[in-house]
């Protein structure tokens, strides 16, 4: 049986071929060069022609899945599980949200894949949540059944925490209408607070990509992407926190996407803790609650060879190998 898996983001499509268990290389396509899904695959299957024929496809898509069919929620791309069987002569197409698959891969991930912040005391058996900010922000909580739930909380309203925060989110609201958690705690939503803090204050500032906001906070070399990188990280606090609240995460609040690894070390230095708990008449129950950045490149693809049917005990060792 061959397998392909596939992550597939608004930014980059990441593929790998599973067979008799075990996993291939695994190969990256930018979204953008491609005008859908299916010239992406062909040119990908036409440029590595040392890859098997491929028997069916579990691919892991950044949007909601309805009746086998994606719109990716920052593409254009629409990728239907029929139409792709017919194309490509696939018996199978699985379709799943990106999140179910990372979410997966939780109970898989080893201590050093991961960063603690805050108490080392998960509960067993208990619900465990997972945000990502990346090109957009997703959401999923896995059950102790094992069972993933994605969700659309990502797209849910942001709240402020501040007067500051009150006047960004004013602005943003004043420039898109609605105000989503993802409108800040996404590549996008990065520039976007870096640019209204500029406005706000009346201040000049160079145009800038995220990781170029990243990089200029981390460096010292600018204070207004400072404080969009530490606003970022505060939103991000009181969002996790939020989560747990929302799914009785006692298991634990994962972080994932392509943002917060790189940054890592200024968020233990940042509000984000502080913001995770600051929860009212609940503080206590979510001071329990541990929140662990993932460190992992691709933890997807841990996620996928389960859904694949891999052993779980096996599936560790298939994709590091």
């Amino acid at each position: 049986m061959r397998s392909l898996l596939a992550d597939i983001g608004g930014t980059y499509a990441r593929f790998a071929v599973l067979c008799d268990d075990e996993l291939g290389p695994i190969h990256r396509l930018d979204v953008r060069a491609f005008p859908g899904f299916g010239p992406a695959l062909r040119c990908l299957l036409e440029n590595h022609p040392e890859m098997p024929s491929i028997d069916a496809a579990i691919l892991a898509v950044a949007g909601p899945v309805e009746q086998c069919v994606c719109r990716l929620t920052n593409s254009p791309w629409v990728i239907d599980a029929t139409e792709l069987k017919r194309e490509f002569g696939f018996a199978t197409v699985r379709l799943v949200n990106d999140l179910e698959a990372v979410g997966m891969s939780l109970p898989h991930l080893r201590p050093d894949e991961f960063h603690l912040l805050g108490p080392n005391r998960s509960r067993e058996e208990q619900p465990i949540a997972v945000l990502s900010p990346g090109t957009g922000l997703g959401m999923a909580c896995r059950l102790p059944s094992g069972r993933v739930v994605a969700s659309e909380g990502g797209h849910a309203t942001l709240a402020a925490g501040s007067d500051r925060e009150a006047a960004l989110i004013g602005a943003l609201r004043r420039r898109y209408g609605h105000v989503s958690m993802e409108r800040v705690l996404s590549g996008d939503g990065l520039v976007n607070l870096y640019r209204e803090i500029a406005t706000l204050d009346a201040r000049e500032c160079a145009a800038r990509t995220a990781p170029e906001i990243t990089a200029a906070a981390l460096s010292g070399s600018c204070p207004i992407s400072r404080e969009a990188v530490d606003t970022f990280c505060a939103f991000l606090g009181a969002v996790a926190g939020d989560v747990a609240l929302f799914f009785g995460a006692r298991g634990g609040v994962f972080i994932g996407g392509g943002i917060v690894p790189g940054i890592v070390g200024h968020l233990e230095r940042t509000q984000f803790r502080r913001r995770f708990e600051a929860k009212g008449r609940f503080q206590a129950y979510v001071a329990a609650i541990p929140a662990m950045v993932v460190l992992r490149p691709d933890p997807a693809f841990l996620g996928l060879t389960v859904l694949a049917g891999v052993d779980s005990r096996r599936c560790r060792d298939r994709v590091d190998g």
